[in-house]
């Protein structure tokens, strides 16, 4: 769930770095250089990119308002197909039954089935529109901290390759442990008792 529903999925994530100057428009010229791209008429089967927040379907990052308060926001949208595998099947089948008619052969080599299969997906793919996913990024800058609201595994490992690509900086997932880690200045031998820490399960229940 996003930033504006009832219910929402997050992760939290501290910022290592920081933007050259001029602060804003640096952020504002790198989201566009890594905006994100249109498949729908093309045979890619994925598309990771920036978008706006208020306009994920239609970034423009010339014109939109990044700055809220002292909070950047904008968004991270992942755009994919996927080709039912039936799908794939019957059209490879058919493309088979073309090329040996074609050839006057009997059957196909292993290479050319391969050759034949991606030359089946890129048409495909190019015929079909990309499912849209759209993930609100809110990054407090000066506090050196951000929020991804997905807890997804694949979305925030996207979040965090495309980050680092565009803003040439590294995020840290805040954990409890890392928390601990980085914030209560513990001792070498408290960092030990912490990393063989197991986590407790607590389950709720009537007592006595």
């Amino acid at each position: 769930m996003g930033l504006l529903s009832a219910t929402m999925s997050l992760a939290r994530y501290r910022v290592e770095g920081r933007i050259p100057d001029p602060f804003l428009e640096t952020v504002r010229d790198r989201l566009k250089n890594h905006a994100i791209r249109e498949i729908d008429n093309e045979p890619a089967d994925k598309s990771v990119g920036w978008t706006c927040f208020d306009n994920p379907f239609q970034p423009d990052f010339d014109k939109v308002n990044l700055v809220f308060g002292t909070y950047l926001l904008f968004s991270l949208r992942i755009d994919k197909k996927q080709i039912p595998a039936k799908v794939l099947r019957k059209h490879l089948d058919m493309a088979v039954a073309r090329r040996l008619k074609q050839t006057e052969r009997n059957r196909l080599t292993k290479n050319e089935k391969q050759e034949l299969r991606d030359e089946v997906a890129r048409r495909l793919y190019s015929r079909i529109p990309a499912t849209p996913n759209v993930y609100e990024v809110v990054w407090s800058y000066e506090a050196q901290s951000l929020w991804f609201f997905s807890t997804q595994k694949a979305a925030n490992e996207e979040l965090e390759s495309i980050f680092a690509k565009t803003f040439k900086l590294s995020i840290i997932r805040l954990f409890p442990f890392t928390e601990a880690d980085m914030i209560c200045g513990l001792t070498d031998k408290e960092k030990d008792l912490l990393y063989k820490a197991a986590p407790t399960v607590f389950h709720g229940g009537a007592y006595a």
